[in-house]
Order: structure tokens, then sequence, then C-alpha cells
């Protein structure tokens, strides 16, 4: 046993007891994969794991930073009155613990040869473990040199993290599930507030709109492409290339294609039809539309148009190879329009103005607007720190006359902005790798930590109250001395880079803090937001404000892209609802945002906001409440309203038109329409007989009044039972589960949760299984209720109402059952049994190819927006 002198010193909290019981049950896979958010320990329960599997170990970090964090906790936390010498830093002497970094492993691989001789080196060393930490690190050729060691020496992995990679992209995700295995056990942030490792915290979005010249630039933008789709709906050429293209002249010998990209040909389709092209009924048969079915044509949108083009110039290039001089010419113009650029068509311009947003020079003042709010309120208690992206010293000598002029976000714009705002300037600092900036005040304090005579130091040209502080020779002690300044309260204000100090980098006493940094990453968001949660020793009151900035485009109802950013960012995070619910949940809706920002006031917003914040103590009342409320997370999933017409409003006008048409309008035919029809026919009745006239009046009563009562119906049966319907699948769905042994929890300790929230969103959560089993089932529920892809297998329902109402019919057969027919038959069975007599299809013949095609025309006129939200809750 190499570690048999190691033993944990303090006591274990209850969350970490918990896990700690349940680790040799992990193991089983030969992986152990745990979540766990800053502060909970996560590098101590590593070396934990470590100490009970207790065979030679590597440990892999992603900075040398965290891999002496490593040596440090082992240290200081598993001896009492030793050292422990059986570690090593270097990977080609290792010891019972090596400790080392991805690039090092990485550089470690290159020096072999041959790949036999990597493999041989560490079965000769007998290393058997390997922990990792934080592998979303992982680029491409590190992830190589590291999968393949485990495949060949049948390592045990011990993976640990606060944010697993899920808004990359999908091969990304599955690369690292591959190495690291299915999460095996979660910690809570709820469990951590209730023990005082984290402390309560609130996370505000702070929203600016553009300036003029940048809303003139988005107008001008929009209105280009605007005036480009219209112009090739006239252009002669481009219609004649749709037209010879070979999905339309020969459509049935491309019919593979054509099931293999459904959309693309649905894109061609609609473009002719925008133009008043008349779309011959066999070309749609082809989509599953039928002679007798109602066909309502999406809009040629930048959505539709994009897709078209991005497959003409990049999916379908090479097919198009004989057009080659017109493509290089097409393309030639979405250049010059700035729509294309990395093969990448981009109508919407997401990522075009995106960058101009994202880097608005709005978001400087809003940065000031939250440091003023946050020093008014906490005066000498503040402890701010505001994380971008880059440095900006282009701006370092900008005279104070001309901050107004400064066009880009960054560190030095941000302190040039906070120098000339109304709080004290002694307290502000600039924290980055190669540039730190402190008051001319603040110097004294300074050398109590650092010999002077090591630093250049210069007045700043801009401002000659700051200085400048460059070391002669190169140390890393320069972070930890200005850390502890702030830390002292010599420095209230911290402007700093997040790579410095997003992660690795500690000051408990953080109270605010300002993500300015619009690079949106799942992983990089939630470990700069773990510099402010954690609780503070010597101040057991503390509460962490987060701040997120938001440019909206005006031009949008959603707010544009910096809005979609931080809904992404969101999902990583777990927090207290801001309203009287106390409800605790992933994602942004618990901030109770506005859906449409079109005509949204960001001043009251923002008033609004502000005073919020300032209540810290009810923030600790929230989360007193909210976690008393459950004893562990679970997850759910929401499936948005897609109306037109604002839920509540579409739900009554529903319930209402369906008496209104079936009952007072029936008194309107009475009343009017009898008497006038009796006297028009009487001459009918005498001559052909009561039945006759009886059937000529229902006939005539069903053309006038018959289309108002089959809207007011089909609309009940859609809006009234929304989350019957999803009740009835997420039974059918457990149920299935529980009898293939997907889910080993007793179904008596199952509960499942499906309600309608006020907007009209249906929620649907399942309590009571382990943390794994909740992600494995509403992966699932997500892919059967999401608009149709690809499935194996689909359900259609044999349901008259709804097939005679248009009415969803269609759903997906969850992947988990689709690898085998035997499983999926399991599904139907019950699916039979809660939801009603369905039929399965196998979608990868010729028949049910065509029905996977109309299934996934289902959803046209909704395809490119958002459906489901998957979330964590406490409960």
């Amino acid at each position: 046993m190499p570690f048999k002198n190691l033993k944990f010193i303090f006591p274990w909290r209850t969350y970490q007891q918990k896990f700690i019981n349940n680790i040799h049950s992990h193991i089983i896979d030969n992986h152990l994969h745990v979540v766990a958010p800053p502060g909970s320990g996560k590098t101590i329960l590593g070396l934990e794991i470590m100490r009970q599997l207790g065979k030679k170990t590597l440990v892999l970090a992603p900075t040398l930073t965290v891999r002496n964090q490593w040596e440090d906790r082992l240290q200081n936390f598993f001896l009492k009155d030793e050292t422990y010498q059986d570690y090593s830093f270097d990977l080609s002497k290792p010891k019972a613990v090596t400790f080392s970094t991805y690039q090092s492993l990485h550089a470690f691989y290159k020096r072999f040869e041959f790949e036999a001789d990597y493999y041989s080196f560490f079965e000769k060393e007998k290393i058997e473990v390997i922990i990792l930490d934080e592998a979303h690190h992982l680029k491409n050729a590190w992830w190589k040199c590291l999968y393949s060691l485990k495949i060949e020496q049948n390592l045990t992995v011990v993976a640990l993290t606060a944010t697993p990679p899920y808004d990359s992209e999908p091969i990304e995700v599955s690369k690292y599930f591959k190495l690291c295995g299915e999460i095996d056990d979660e910690i809570a942030v709820p469990e951590l507030i209730i023990e005082g490792d984290l402390c309560p915290h609130q996370d505000f979005v702070y929203f600016s709109k553009p300036k003029d010249l940048e809303i003139n630039f988005i107008f001008d933008y929009r209105m280009k492409i605007s005036n480009f789709i219209d112009a090739i709906k006239t252009d002669t050429d481009f219609i004649s290339f749709i037209n010879s293209h070979r999905f339309i002249t020969k459509t049935q010998r491309h019919l593979p294609e054509i099931y293999d990209n459904p959309e693309y040909f649905s894109a061609l389709l609609i473009f002719l039809n925008a133009i008043n092209q008349n779309v011959p009924l066999e070309k749609l048969n082809i989509l599953g539309f039928e002679k007798n079915d109602e066909i309502d044509f999406p809009s040629f949108s930048t959505d539709w148009a994009q897709l078209l083009f991005q497959n003409l110039l990049i999916t379908d290039r090479m097919a198009l190879i004989l057009n080659e001089k017109y493509l290089n010419s097409l393309e030639q113009k979405l250049k010059r329009l700035n729509i294309f650029e990395n093969k990448k068509v981009d109508l919407v311009g997401g990522d075009f103005l995106y960058k101009s947003l994202a880097n608005s020079p709005s978001k400087l003042q809003s940065i000031v607007s939250i440091v003023t709010n946050e020093y008014c309120n906490l005066k000498h208690d503040l402890r701010a720190v505001i994380l971008t992206d880059y440095i900006k010293k282009e701006f370092k000598n900008t005279k104070t006359e001309a901050i107004q002029s400064i066009n880009r976000l960054g560190v030095i714009p941000i302190f040039h902005y906070l120098r000339t705002s109304e709080f004290p300037k002694k307290n502000i600092a600039v924290l980055t790798g190669s540039l730190v900036i402190i008051h001319a005040t603040t110097i004294a304090a300074f050398e109590k930590f650092e010999d002077i005579d090591n630093f250049t130091i210069s007045p700043l040209e801009s401002d000659p109250e700051f200085i400048e502080i460059t070391p002669k020779t190169v140390t890393n002690h320069l972070v930890n001395t200005i850390t502890k300044l702030f830390e002292n309260g010599n420095i209230k204000i911290l402007v700093g880079t997040k790579s410095l100090l997003g992660e690795g980098w500690d000051a408990p006493s953080i109270n605010t803090l300002v993500l300015a940094s619009f690079i949106g990453s799942f992983v990089s968001s939630n470990q700069m937001r773990g510099r402010a949660i954690r609780s503070e020793k010597k101040n057991t009151h503390k509460t962490g404000n987060i701040w997120h900035l938001a440019c909206l485009d005006p031009t949008v109802n959603n707010g544009g892209k910096d809005i979609a950013t931080l809904k992404r960012r969101f999902d990583a995070f777990i927090g207290v609802s801001n309203n009287e619910e106390n409800e605790i949940e992933s994602g942004i809706d618990r901030l109770n945002l506005p859906t449409n920002f079109k005509d949204v006031d960001t001043a009251q917003l923002n008033i609004k906001t502000l005073e919020q914040a300032k209540n810290r103590h009810e923030l600790k009342t929230k989360w007193t409440l909210a976690t008393h409320k459950g004893t562990g997370i679970s997850r759910e999933i929401k499936e948005y309203y897609s109306g037109e017409v604002p839920y509540e409003i579409a739900k009554k006008s529903a319930f209402k038109d369906v008496v209104r048409y079936n009952l007072l309008e029936l008194s309107v035919a009475i009343t009017f329409f009898l008497p006038k029809y009796l006297i028009e026919n009487f001459h009918e009745i005498l001559s052909k007989g009561f039945l006759a006239f009886m059937y000529s009046l229902l006939g005539a009563l069903g053309l006038t009044f018959g289309y108002k009562s089959y809207i007011a119906i089909k609309n009940y049966i859609q809006f009234g039972l929304l989350h019957k319907d999803l009740e009835k699948i997420s039974h059918a769905l457990l149920d299935s589960m529980l009898e293939l042994n997907i889910i080993h929890t007793d179904k008596i300790k199952i509960r499942l949760l499906t309600y309608i929230q006020l907007k009209g969103e249906v929620v649907c959560s399942i309590q009571g299984t382990t943390a794994i089993e909740s992600a494995i089932y509403i992966n699932a529920l997500q892919e059967i209720i999401e608009p149709i892809k690809n499935p194996r297998y689909l359900i259609i329902k044999k349901s008259w109402s709804k097939q005679k109402f248009n009415i969803q019919n269609y759903y997906s057969v969850p992947q988990i059952f689709g690898d085998k027919k035997e499983r999926c038959q399991i599904f139907l069975a019950n699916w039979e049994k809660n939801v009603c007599k369905s039929t399965l299809v196998y979608t990868r013949h010729y028949v049910g190819r065509k029905i996977l095609i109309r299934a996934r025309m289902y959803h046209l006129s909704t395809a490119f927006e958002k459906k489901t939200k998957k979330a964590v809750i406490w409960n």
C-alpha cells in the first residue's frame, strides 16, 4: 500500500462523506467521474480516492498552478507532523504519485519513436490509476495520447470536474465522456451552501443598448441582407440555376440524397414557392405530403436562405462542380457582404454582429453603474473583481478627455472608465500577466510584502496618480502580493484578465464579480464565477453578487447573440430564483427576464436589478428557504410554448372559442340564420320533403360555422392538453426504463411531476432516482419531444382527433431503445399502455424513410426555434 501513512486529518463534510461512502460501488467499471462545484474540495476528494485505491497513480492537471495545488493539499491535509516524500513532478521518474500536466504528458509521449515504447514505459512503472483534473482542457493531440494509454494499459480513470463541456461540439462531448466515462456522482451547490463552504449568491444581468453608430451599423447590415434576399428572388441567373438543380430536374433519381438531407430539398422548394413558381405535387409527395393535405409553405426567411446557401456553397459543392464558375461568383458576392467566412454562411449575422455587440463600449458604462451601486451599498467592505478577455494596451495612455472615444472592451478601457468615475481612485488596481497598475498611495502597503528595488515603478502618462509596476526579473510573487493587498482592503476594485484570474487564483473576500468576458464557454464562465461564491472564514456574513453584461440587438425580438450566449452560460449555473417561489435550478429562466426585448425599457429594468442587488440580507434568507425545500438534485425538462399569440391569451381564447362556436353561435343560427333559410327554401320543403330539407340545412350550417368550430376545437385540444400529453409520455418512458433495467431505483421511490407554467412552458421532472439515472431519463425524454431528427424508429399515434386536427402524431424513439427492435417493442407496449394505440416504424427502409421525412416536415415552420430545455433542480 503506497499510501498507508496518508489519512485526511480533518472531519469530512456531510456531502463529502456521502460521496466517499460510494467510491467503490462507482469504480466497478474502472471509471469514476465526479462533478463537483468550486469550493467542494475536489482536489481533497481526488486524493482520498487515490488513497483508497492504493495503487501507483498519475495525476494530470491543466496548469502548473493547479498541479502544485495537488501536492500542497497532500502535504497539508493528509499528514500531521511529517512530509510525504514518495511523489514526483517528473513524468520520466514517476513515484507512488506523480503530479503533472496534460501538456507535459503530450511532450513526454512525443519523445518516444514508437508508440509501443510509450505504453511499455507505463507498464514497466506499474502505473495503474490516472486522475484527470478538469479534463475538458484536453486538446485533440493531448486527448489521443491519453485515451490510447487508457485503452492499452486498461487503466482506472478518475475524472474530477466542476464543468463538463456540455456546450462544446457533439464530437468533443463524445470524446470527453469516452475518456472519463459517464458521470457517477455529482455534488450540488445547495449542499455546499448548507455546509457553509459556499456563500449565498445571485446572478444579475445588466443590459445596455448599442450607441447610435452601432445601431446604424446593425440596421445597415440587416438591410443589406434583406436587399440581397429580395434581389435573388428576381435574379434570373440564380432562378435558372435552382431550376436546373438535380433535385428539381431528376428528383426520383436522387431520392437517397434527398432523404439524407430533406431540409436542403425543402429549402429549394420554399425558394421556388417564394417566387410564385408552382411546386408540383409529386415533389411534395417526397416530403410526405398527400393530395388533400393543406400545405402551408414557410416564407423564404433568412434562416431558410442561410440553409440553402450553406448547402450550395459547402455541403453540396462537389456535386455541383459543373456550376463552379457561377458558385464562385456567388461566393464572392456573399463574402463582400460579410456573410460567408470560414466555410460558413451567416445571413442572420450572429457571429459578425456579435463581435460588435459583445465588444460594445456601452458595456463600459454598465460596469461603472454596477460598481458604483455596489460601492454605495458596501462602502469599505467592497471587494470587486472585473474579468475580461483582453488587456487592450493600446489605450493605456488615453487622456481623460478622450476616454469617451474608446470603442473596445478590455482591461485598460475598463480601468479608465472606473478611474474617472465617482468613487475613490485609490481603491482601483489592474492585475494581468503582463501589466500591473496600482494607485500611488498603495505603494506603502506594497512595500510591506515586496522589496521595491526589485521592481521598476513608472507613473502612468494618462494619470500620474497611478503607477505601473514591472518586475526586474521573472517572478510569480507579484500576483500573490496584489492579491494580498486586495484581501486586506488596500485595493477594493481589481480589473484583470480571465486567463490570469479565472482559474487557479483564489481570493475568498470577493463579494462582487463582473464578468465582462464575451467568450461564453460553459467551462470558463463557471470557473470565473466560482471565484466569487466561495465562503470566507473571517466573514460569515459574506454574500456574492455576480454580474453579467448584455448589449441588446435592437433589430430582433430575442435580444440577439449576446442574450443567446448568456443563456448558454447560465446552463452551467445552479442558483436561487429571484421571485417569491425561492426555487433552486439551473438556467436563465430563474431570473424572470423578458422573453421579448424589442421594446423593453432597459433603464427601468436595470434600476430594478440594481435595487435587488442591494438587498443582500434577503438573499441569505432566500437561500435558507430554498435549501430547506429539498434534499438533493434532480433533472427536469421544459417544453417551450411556441405559439405566436402569448400562451395566456391563446389558452383563454381556445377554451372560450369552443364554447362560443358550439353554443353561442347555435343560438345565432336559430335566431337569424334559420328563419332566413326557411323563407328562402320554403318551396323545397313542399316539393322534396322535410328530410331532404334537413340535410340541406345541416350542410349550410356546416359551411357557415364549421370552419370556426374546427379551429376552436383544434386549439382547445392543442392548448388544453399540453401537459397531459407529456405526463403520459413520461410514464411510458419510465416504465420502459424500469423494465429494461436502465433505471435500477425502485419505482415506489420515484416521482414524476408534470405541470404547466404561466407562460405555457410544460415542465416534467423526475425525483427519487440517482443523478445519473435522472440525467439519462431526461435526455431520453428530450429526444422524444424534440423536433424529429434521424431516429432509427418512430412512433406514430393512432389518434383520430389529432389526425383530423393536424396535431403532432410523430415521436422519436430514444437512442437508448433504438439500437434493438426488442427494446423498441417494450417501449411501444408501455407507450400504448400509458398514451394511446400507436405504430412502430423502422426508418431505415424506403417506406419508413418516407414517413420519417413527413414527420420531420411537421416541424418545418418552427425548424429554427428551440423547443426544449433541460435543467438541474433542487428538490
